[in-house]
Formats: structure tokens, C-alpha cells, sequence
């Protein structure tokens, strides 16, 4: 709390914020860099060692309150109450186009499906959605998503998990059959999404 109000601090500094002495604040330092929560920075400060500053990680930022679920809920309604589902439907259209339109510049046309499948995790995984995928037995190409960061959005709003699915199904392509099998929205663990190449 301390380094989140006042910015980078030495041990010094935080140990005369907290009452405590330098040492204690540096061990207690050395803890939370262990847990990826702090880093520090050598300070030049004229004649002598350079100070070290200890500022918190983008992982400790966020155990701070964050209320923009919250917030998009509120717009989402405000949109739907003022302008009508329409103009809901519209947000929706946009932001679909959007990451289709991102996709298909990572996901070349051309790559097999199992290529494809890996690219979209990979791609997924950096949003957020600690994807992965794997092949099963039969062929079944299985794309899981094991967290949802705009949970409070599609369960406001569940046309974006239809327009999500829509979008793996353009990126995938005719060649393949997506279905999810697995919804968080709708109580699961996790969406999981069976990817069947069509025989034709």
C-alpha cells in the first residue's frame, strides 16, 4: 500500500513509512520480489552506492480494486436502456469485425487446422484467456479457455460469446466444425470449444 501511494521507495524510505527499520522493509521486500510483486531500480545518487528504489509490478497492480467489470456493465446497460438493442447489437457487430479482422492478419488462410488452432490459442492466451489446445484420439482438435477476462461484459451481453464463436469460425475456416462444449458463462469451469475437421 505504501509503494502504491507514494510511488518508488529505497528500504530506507518504506521502513520510516512503516515505523519499521530499513532492514525489515528490505526482507520484507526481498519476499514480495520473490512472488514477482516488486522490482527495484539502482539510483545514482552522487558519491557512493546507488540507491535502490522498489516499485510494484504490473502483478501487484492488479490485487489492487479494480472496478472496470463493473463499469462496462453499467455502459452496456446504458447503451441498451438509452439507444436499444440495436444500437447494442452495433458495439457488438464492430468489436466482432475488429478481432476477425486482427485474426486473420495472425492466422494465415493457408496454414493447416492444427496450425490454425495453435495460432488462435496463442493468440487468446496473450488476451488474457489462458488458453490452450490440444489433439484428442479421433482427430478432435480441443481449444480450452481456462478464464474469461470480459466475463462481467458476455454475461451482461451474451451476444459477444455468439460473436466470439463466430469469429473462430471464420478464422478456422470452412474446412472446420466449431462447437463449444463448455461455457463459463453458463456455470462451466472453463469454454471449450471441439474443433472437427468437415469431411467432405
Amino acid at each position: 500500500m505504501a509503494l502504491k501511494m507514494h510511488g518508488a521507495l529505497s528500504a530506507a524510505e518504506l521502513g520510516s513509512k512503516l515505523s519499521t527499520t530499513s532492514e525489515a522493509a528490505r526482507q520484507q521486500l526481498s519476499r514480495l520480489a520473490e512472488e514477482g510483486l516488486v522490482v527495484s531500480a539502482s539510483l545514482a545518487s552522487g558519491v557512493g552506492r546507488p540507491t535502490q528504489r522498489w516499485s510494484l509490478t504490473a502483478a501487484a497492480q492488479s490485487r489492487f480494486p479494480d472496478t472496470h467489470a463493473a463499469l462496462t456493465v453499467q455502459l452496456l446497460d446504458i447503451v441498451r436502456s438509452s439507444l436499444g438493442d440495436a444500437a447494442l447489437d452495433t458495439v457488438i457487430s464492430v468489436r466482432e469485425a475488429e478481432t476477425r479482422s486482427a485474426y486473420r492478419t495472425a492466422v494465415a488462410d493457408h496454414l493447416p487446422l492444427r496450425d490454425k488452432v495453435e495460432a488462435l490459442a496463442n493468440i487468446r492466451s496473450a488476451e488474457g484467456y489462458m488458453a490452450s489446445w490440444r489433439e484428442e484420439a479421433d482427430g478432435t482438435l480441443v481449444l480450452v479457455e481456462n478464464h474469461c477476462p470480459i466475463c462481467a461484459a458476455a454475461t451482461a451481453c451474451q451476444g459477444f460469446c455468439r460473436a466470439e464463436l463466430d469469429v473462430f469460425r471464420a478464422i478456422l475456416g470452412p474446412q472446420a466444425q466449431v462447437e463449444r462444449t463448455e461455457h463459463i458463462v453458463s456455470g462451466g469451469l472453463r469454454c471449450t470449444y471441439a474443433i472437427r475437421p468437415v469431411t467432405r
